[in-house]
């Protein structure tokens, strides 16, 4: 059996340390984990790698690390820009640094000029930084959100965004026909270091980028107006937004900034909280002790590569609520348009961004204010596509871009959704609406008294183990291959089906005019829109609700309905 074949070359190989062969050893019994590692290996697409930490073919380690790097220097170099460099950043996960330090070691063994951040940096700074420095290239070692078992490696291209498919598909390619040990190179960082193929940065990057970032607010006088009163806790979950989100909240003028100690020390064991998701409210249960000791109107919580942010809101009877992703883009977008309209500043020709799976509060609050939206496929490359376009005919000008799962990105500086411009608009949008005597709750109250109360939520349907990939595609295929024609009672108006590029409505065909993506889209007879779409980077496929009601109550009652459709076919 082939898996058996990749275990034993594995155990025999003289690249893996002795820890590694231990613990190879040490599963040489249990078979079903050794298929589990050494059937296949990590798949790289647009998203590059992510996946548990172990020795194997189908995990991350130091030698995926390498063998996928080894692909990318392959592409660097077809395409003759070696000398044009790659940026390369990590955030706090366990063996991030090492990941990060091999990759360059890869590249610069390759010939290939590579730009090192010191320590631990956001995602959205790694953008910014290619683009800064024009390299051809960056990488990023992260796994976001996930649990501490998991990291992940992420490439971008020298737009800022990550590989567009085709530059993917020539990674990928590389890597299936490269060795994992014999055809990888690797230089020694030392020596790298020393003849200056590969070049550490760091705080003069940071200044560039907190400069960027200052540049988008849009209303710089807010946050001083109110500074006197107005209180933020704020927790970078253990990640690298410890020292930028505090720093630039700082500088636009934030006086009471309160962070939670326990989760300001960077540890990839994430050890205060079960996940270092800012969509979860558990994540949140030091910042509530600490916001009700200090007094503090709002709790921003970043993830550990800081390109997401979740918050929590004062309401009126003084308790917390969260404002989901969905909430938060819709009131980022209305503050926004508001604050470029109070003070006659709205730019040329305005347009947002948003993902198909987000809210339609947001695209509502667009035509209300004769602001063009667009829809993109999931992923924030597909925002960044967008921006690229416009760029090229001059003729629109980017207000915000944003997605459901708590990403946003206000300027064109980066192409990453970047929880620090994201931590100083809602800081700036707090001031704004606490001036007026609102908290965000009350903020958003007024928005669905104005366009109509929207609830969008989202369930996760896990499928691990061997047969999970599987089993994912048996449901997607019967989903897509006989669609359910109602959801709970309520018509079905029109089926998307984005991996064929078609719509279906009222018997008819026409095109969806976005690139293939294994995504279904379920709009009913009463505008509601239901979503499935397995995940790139996890064993689970996400079911998005996105409905209209008088309130949550009756919205409920709809989610429990059509959820009882969707179960009855899985």
């Amino acid at each position: 059996m082939e898996y058996i074949k990749n275990y034993e070359k594995w155990l025999n190989s003289t690249a893996l340390s002795t820890e590694e062969k231990q613990e190879l050893l040490a599963i040489g019994n249990d078979k079903t984990e050794i298929e589990l590692r050494f059937s296949h290996g990590l798949s790289f697409g647009t998203a590059g790698l992510r996946g548990t930490m172990k020795t194997g073919l189908n995990a991350m380690n130091r030698h995926t690390v390498a063998h996928a790097t080894q692909g990318l220097a392959s592409l660097i170099l077809k395409e003759g820009r070696e000398k044009d460099g790659v940026a390369i950043a990590y955030d706090s996960r366990i063996n991030s640094d090492l990941f990060a330090k091999t990759a360059a070691c890869v590249l610069a063994a390759n010939g290939i000029l590579v730009y090192l951040f010191d320590a631990l940096r956001p995602t959205p700074e790694l953008s910014f930084a290619l683009r800064e420095l024009r390299c051809v290239a960056g990488i990023n070692i992260t796994a976001s959100h996930n649990p501490k078992e998991y990291n992940g490696y992420k490439a971008y291209w020298e737009d800022g965004a990550q590989l567009p498919p085709e530059h993917a598909d020539t990674v990928s390619a590389a890597i299936n026909a490269l060795d994992i040990f014999e055809d990888v190179k690797l230089a020694n960082y030392e020596s790298a270091l020393s003849a200056g193929q590969i070049r550490l940065i760091g705080a003069e990057i940071d200044e560039k980028y907190l400069a960027n970032v200052k540049e988008q607010a849009v209303n710089p006088d807010a946050v001083e107006n109110v500074a006197d009163t107005l209180k933020i806790v704020y927790t970078p979950l253990h990640g690298t937004g410890h020292k930028l989100v505090p720093e630039i909240m700082k500088r636009i003028g934030l006086k009471h900034l309160y962070t939670v100690d326990e989760q300001m020390v960077i540890d990839g064991a994430f050890p205060t909280v079960k996940k270092p998701n800012p969509e979860y409210s558990d994540v949140f249960e030091l910042g509530i002790k600490l916001a009700n000791r200090v007094g503090s109107d709002l709790i921003v919580a970043t993830d550990p590569d800081a390109d997401r942010v979740g918050v929590m809101t004062r309401t009126a009877d003084g308790s917390f609520i969260t404002i989901t992703g969905n909430q938060m883009g819709a009131l980022l977008v209305d503050y926004i348009i508001t604050a470029y309209q109070e003070t006659n500043t709205m730019p040329k020709n305005p347009y947002v961004v948003k993902s198909i799976v987000t809210s339609e509060l947001s695209a509502k609050i667009c035509r209300a204010n004769n602001v063009k939206m667009h829809n993109v496929l999931t992923g924030f490359k597909f925002i960044g596509e967008v921006i690229k376009n416009y760029e090229r005919t001059g003729d629109g000008s980017f207000l915000f871009g944003f997605e459901e799962s708590y990403g946003y990105l206000k300027g064109t500086y980066a192409r990453d959704k970047d929880a620090v411009v994201a931590s100083m608009l809602i800081c700036e949008m707090t001031a704004y609406y606490k001036a007026k005597g609102m908290t965000l709750s009350d903020a958003l109250n007024a928005l669905w008294a104005k366009y109509g109360y929207c609830f969008e939520t989202n369930v996760e349907i896990y499928m691990e183990g061997l047969d999970g990939p599987a089993r994912m595609d048996a449901l997607m295929s019967k989903l897509r291959n006989d669609p359910p024609t109602s959801f709970g009672g309520i018509d079905v108006a029109l089926v998307g089906d984005y991996k064929t590029g078609i719509f279906t409505e009222n018997g008819k065909t026409y095109p969806t005019g976005l690139p293939s993506s294994n995504v279904l889209y379920y709009r009913l007879t009463n505008g509601d829109v239901i979503v499935a779409r397995p995940s790139g980077t996890e064993p689970k496929i996400k079911y998005y609700y996105m409905l209209e009601a008088k309130n949550r109550t009756e919205a409920e009652e709809k989610l429990t309905r059509y959820a009882e459709t969707l179960n009855s076919i899985a």
